[in-house]
């Protein structure tokens, strides 16, 4: 049985740290099958934009510094998030038998994992079939539509992920909402007031009742465990690897020419 890296970060951190955990296991992986899974949470409500959006078109940053929301860019692409009261997941990874060489598959597979969790929980999740033209052009947030192969419940987005690839190594990390903040996300996302909907459900909603962060991270572990029929090995960063995650987050995540550079 194979076994993956799982590392829990239980105490939420800042943004820049955490995309900065999410880039040093992705620049560690090596051309053997190898993969890290790693669960998190925001310190602070956290604006993070795709890699290539232009800052100045999708997000309000003077609402953000009105309001102390953080920004930072992650290195993957998609769409605007507010990270705040969530999960979040990391799947780094080099193996190719279990997640195939393209994007579209591989997130796929893992949407289908999800899947498996969020059952447990008690949800009847589905797959999108398809992506909204408008929203794929267009500089909605993540969460205005599901897009395909991500994750709805009663055809609002539950689920909002991201990926990047390269060759046969990947990083796909995604926010798992478990609160409504639905107008908070609406003011930091440069949205002309009733201009759109924000098409997402939080897991709160969903199940009718209050969840936490232990809770939901145990259902999706034991979800991708199922999946994938691997085994979860628990791991800490040790001191070496947390002064190569500072390093990267002083060079990269809290450097304002990576958050403006677009």
């Amino acid at each position: 049985m194979k076994a993956w890296d799982f590392i829990i970060d239980s105490t939420p951190l800042r943004g820049s740290l955490n995309m900065a955990v999410d880039d040093y296991l992705f620049q560690s992986l090596t051309d053997a099958p190898m993969t890290y899974l790693r669960f998190y949470s925001w310190k602070n409500p956290t604006v993070s934009l795709g890699y290539s959006q232009k800052r100045r078109e999708v997000v309000n940053e003077d609402y953000c510094r009105e309001q102390g929301i953080d920004i930072v860019r992650r290195i993957t692409g998609g769409k605007l998030v507010l990270h705040s009261k969530e999960v979040t997941y990391c799947i780094c990874s080099s193996d190719k038998e279990l997640f195939t060489t393209t994007i579209s598959e591989s997130y796929k597979r893992i949407s289908e994992a999800l899947i498996f969790g969020l059952k447990a929980m008690g949800m009847a999740p589905l797959l999108a079939e398809k992506s909204n033209p408008a929203y794929i052009r267009g500089n909605l947030p993540c969460f205005s539509y599901p897009a395909k192969n991500e994750i709805k419940v009663a055809g609002k987005k539950v689920i909002g992920s991201a990926q990047k690839r390269i060759g046969d190594k990947f990083l796909q990390h995604g926010s798992i909402p478990l609160k409504e903040d639905d107008e908070k996300l609406k003011r930091v996302s440069c949205l002309a007031k009733g201009s759109e909907k924000i098409r997402m459900i939080p897991v709160s909603n969903v199940l009718g009742r209050d969840v936490y962060f232990d809770s939901v991270v145990s259902y999706l572990a034991s979800g991708f465990s199922e999946y994938f029929g691997i085994k979860l090995k628990p791991e800490t960063l040790t001191q070496k690897e947390k002064t190569a995650v500072a390093e990267i987050e002083k060079s990269r995540y809290l450097n304002p020419e990576w958050i403006k550079r677009r």
